[in-house]
């Protein structure tokens, strides 16, 4: 069965904030923010917003960064006290697992065999470790995912910083956009 929220009523008056929840809403990155020297996970100043308790929420969205492969990008997602739900994301691992022609592995580069992509599915409130190829390098990470709010109304946001201390900046950039719509 298909959930949607709100479901209007017959005769129910149809107000600007019901049409408004009925909605995506768009966060968008209105300018870039780098992050040097940090490991400590904390939440995008312009990717989060307030979701009230019980409620049931999907997401999806495009991150746009770059980084020095000493630092890589961790990503993560949080939510009210009691939220559970599941996020993947699609973007450059840390490591490409084919072999090379001398038999080893490649770390944070592109090789003849492409990229390695991370997709394995994370609990909200866990994070995942993307790959850097170095300043003035973009890459990108698609995520998607679902968040359902337990009795505690508060705030959903996208949390990320460094995988390893490094001073040069890893910067999240301006564009990169999550939508999100109440299902529940």
């Amino acid at each position: 069965m298909p959930e949607a929220y709100p479901t209007p009523l017959a005769g129910q008056r149809l107000t600007s904030s019901l049409l408004r929840s009925m909605q995506t809403q768009t966060l968008r990155k209105p300018g870039d923010t780098p992050r040097a020297a940090t490991t400590t996970q904390t939440a995008d100043p312009h990717l989060q917003m307030d979701v009230v308790a019980l409620g049931v929420y999907t997401f999806e969205g495009w991150l746009t960064y770059d980084c020095v492969a000493a630092a890589d990008f961790v990503v993560g997602f949080s939510g009210p006290s009691g939220a559970q739900g599941t996020w993947v994301g699609h973007g450059p691992g840390t490591t490409v697992t084919s072999a090379t022609a001398g038999g080893g592995t490649q770390q944070d580069v592109a090789s003849t065999w492409g990229y390695n992509v991370r997709q394995e599915p994370t609990a909200i409130g866990s994070t995942r470790t993307y790959g850097g190829f170095g300043v003035g390098t973009p890459l990108t990470v698609l995520v998607t995912g679902t968040l359902r709010v337990g009795a505690t109304a508060g705030t959903f946001a996208m949390t990320w910083a460094q995988s390893g201390s490094n001073a040069t900046p890893t910067t999240l950039y301006t564009d990169s956009y999550l939508e999100v719509l109440r299902t529940a």
